[in-house]
């Protein structure tokens, strides 16, 4: 089994939906990331920084779930990064109240030794020179998945591309997809992506499922029609997640794994949405996990003559 290097945020989140709000709660890219890999049993560590204001309590949910923290920084007279935001009545848009760095800000990435020499490496979204930086401490990974956003194209684009052109694969959202290549047709959005260095590329469309492009070769997977979306933060980082720890316990990079690797995201990201903040992906079981997959399993297969 591989080792997996998470790169990402560990913060507290203050979200507002339709059917609720919540003051400060557990939330980041990376704790989000690593609570779906850890639900493939794989070797991960988190690389980020939090304040002495992070309380035990959160630091324990991820070590009683073996991730390792060796790579997470403790600031002392720090503060951790917070976001608060508050949803749309259709779930799909968002506005950000406020946004406070806090030690992020001057945040300088520190791989433990005993995981340079990881197998998989997963950006979660963050400054592209952060992410260039833990690349550099790498040794010889097999993936590098980069998870990045429409901020950085437009406050950091050259290093973005910088950190785009050294990495296997990419997984973006179709707006910014299209906004990343200058092209309107996803198809010929993520060709144009191809061309700036990753092999793989990874068009979330929410709702609507994913797409998996590889050279000219293109795979769909659906999203489950959900009865009820509760809380859409950490559902594109959960689908990372769980895309980067199948990834690395199967220890299989074709373009056919990585088709089930995408529907073993777009599974757990169903369930992070069920609940506020983290909440759902700490309470999720084995059976809830495998039950659900066989529903996406139905989703997708038929039969049919084409004679």
């Amino acid at each position: 089994m591989s080792k997996l290097v998470i790169v990402g945020t560990v913060a507290f989140d203050a979200i507002e939906t339709p059917f609720g709000k919540t003051d400060k709660i557990l939330g980041g890219a990376g704790t989000y990331i690593a609570l779906a890999a850890e639900k493939f049993g794989v070797d991960n560590a988190i690389v980020s920084v939090v304040g002495n204001d992070f309380p035990e309590e959160y630091t324990n949910i991820l070590k009683d779930r073996n991730v390792n923290l060796e790579g997470l920084e403790v600031v002392q007279d720090g503060k951790t990064f917070f976001w608060s935001g508050r949803y749309h009545n259709d779930m799909n848009t968002r506005d950000t109240l406020d946004t406070q760095l806090n030690v992020l800000a001057d945040f300088q990435p520190k791989v433990p030794a005993n995981y340079q020499d990881a197998e998989i490496v997963m950006l979660g979204n963050l400054h592209p020179l952060v992410q260039l930086e833990v690349i550099n401490q790498m040794k010889s990974p097999k993936l590098i998945v980069l998870d990045t956003m429409n901020f950085w194209m437009d406050n950091a684009l050259e290093e973005l591309k910088q950190v785009i052109a050294k990495v296997d694969v990419v997984t973006i959202n179709d707006e910014e997809a299209r906004q990343l290549s200058g092209e309107y047709s996803l198809v010929k959005a993520a060709r144009k992506i191809q061309e700036m260095g990753p092999s793989y590329v990874v068009i979330k469309k929410g709702e609507h499922g994913a797409l998996l492009f590889h050279k000219d070769e293109m795979f769909f997977a659906p999203a489950l029609p959900l009865e009820e979306v509760f809380d859409p933060t950490g559902a594109g980082d959960t689908f990372a997640g769980g895309f980067s720890g199948y990834l690395a316990k199967t220890e299989d990079y074709s373009f056919k794994n990585m088709k089930n690797a995408i529907i073993y995201g777009s599974n757990l990201a169903s369930f992070c949405v069920e609940k506020f903040g983290t909440e759902r992906m700490l309470s999720l079981t084995d059976e809830e996990i495998e039950k659900r997959l066989n529903v996406f399993k139905s989703l997708t297969q038929f039969k049919i003559d084409l004679n």
